[in-house]
């Protein structure tokens, strides 16, 4: 069975991980995506770690699917290049600071000259208006700036960025469902859409109850290590032998937990009785629960609390997580041969199983310029004409 996106072709300017998290995504399901990258230099995670023999981990696993193509959009042969391949395309995304396409020639008032059919997909740090436009940004500075830091950490100790550049792939992913969008509404209409998304603004989005606490509650939200502000008990608790993670999301789940810790009474305790409950007497409860837990291993408590059909997880490491039973069943971790590193290594692979559609990695990540003669060669370019271009820089 064919993949969804197969037929869609996407010029792909974008470097670092925001846009390319994007257009992986795209080239995972099909769609053809040519990334353009600077002669000799490339996307700057070619120098970013691990490294193996000269050639990036990091580039190998979020450009994977891409063919890879080099051009210099600063000289006018570029420009030129780059108008006869806008004619071919349907999406063009990328996450340069604001204003850098438009000084090259190429707003989205001019390619929808060449292209009516083109959908201009851009990242920036805080969208294209505002006075922080111009700004450039990476993932930590919308942490910040979103709230996110100020919420995240232990009471006691200083805000905290979230693990993963939360800031950079959950945006990515908000522009790859503002470009399928487009693409359906495009088969109604015929014309393409301009998609403008923000990576402050993405965070400000996802931070959950953590607004609406301080809009329609009036409270300025804090720091409370793991544990939810609007649900307990939902946090990390002790074991014995180390810690884990449950959430009682309803009355049933708590108090089904409570016979297990031959506790019946706590569910009808003023101080417990209810949610809202729980949380404001959240400091009394947990010592409670972890007098309980602290008294078996997290394999015993897995068993016990899991049989109660309340959510548990143990707290794994990396290469836990990577060898974990599950993800070896949802086929998580793709296995590729790499050019450049010369070996077969291992990348996470796509969360999102569309049954018929074949789940495996199509191809490697390119090396720079891999894909040069081919591409070119489709606009009519010969050998002896791309050997000039390399000559003057151009690719």
């Amino acid at each position: 069975m064919k993949r969804p996106l197969e037929g869609i072709r996407v010029l792909d300017l974008t470097q670092a991980y925001s846009g390319p998290f994007c257009t992986m995504n795209l080239a995972d399901h099909g769609a053809e995506v040519i990334k353009i990258e600077t002669p000799e230099k490339g996307d700057q995670t070619r120098g970013w770690g691990p490294m193996e023999n000269g050639y990036s981990g990091y580039y190998a696993y979020i450009n994977r699917n891409k063919k890879g193509i080099t051009l210099n959009l600063k000289t006018e042969e570029g420009k030129q290049i780059f108008t006869e391949l806008l004619k071919t395309a349907d999406v063009v995304c990328e996450n340069y600071k604001v204003g850098v396409l438009e000084r090259l020639g190429f707003s989205y008032e001019k390619m929808k000259e060449i292209n009516p059919r083109i959908i201009y997909g851009s990242i920036s740090g805080f969208g294209l208006t505002g006075d922080l436009a111009p700004r450039p940004a990476y993932d930590i500075v919308a942490q910040a700036m979103s709230g996110m830091m100020s919420v995240t950490g232990f009471p006691d100790g200083p805000p905290c960025k979230i693990g993963p550049s939360i800031g950079d792939n959950y945006t990515g992913a908000y522009l790859c469902m503002g470009i399928l969008m487009a693409l359906y509404e495009r088969e109604k209409t015929g014309v393409g859409r301009r998609i403008d998304v923000a990576m402050m603004d993405t965070l400000f989005s996802v931070m959950e109850n953590f607004v609406v606490e301080y809009t329609i509650g009036g409270k300025t939200p804090h720091r409370a290590g793991n544990q939810d502000p609007s649900i307990a008990p939902f946090d990390s608790f002790h074991a014995k032998d180390g810690d884990f993670v449950m959430g009682c999301g309803t009355d049933k789940m708590f108090a089904t937990l409570c016979d297990a810790m031959e506790q019946a009474e706590l569910p009808k305790d003023a101080r417990f009785d209810t949610n809202l409950h729980r949380c404001e007497n959240y400091s009394i409860l947990k010592p409670i629960i972890e007098a309980w837990t602290t008294t078996k291993t997290v394999k015993e408590l897995e068993g016990i609390i899991s049989s109660l059909k309340i959510p548990f997880g143990e707290i794994l490491d990396i290469p836990q997580a990577a060898e974990h039973a599950q993800t070896k069943e949802r086929n998580m971790l793709w296995e590729v041969f790499q050019p450049g590193m010369e070996q077969n290594i291992r990348i996470p692979g796509t969360p999102i199983k569309i049954h018929g559609e074949q789940d495996s990695i199509q191809k490697a990540a390119p090396v720079l310029g891999e894909d040069n003669a081919a591409v070119y060669g489709m606009l009519g370019y010969s050998d002896d004409a791309l050997q000039v271009f390399v000559q003057k820089g151009i690719i």
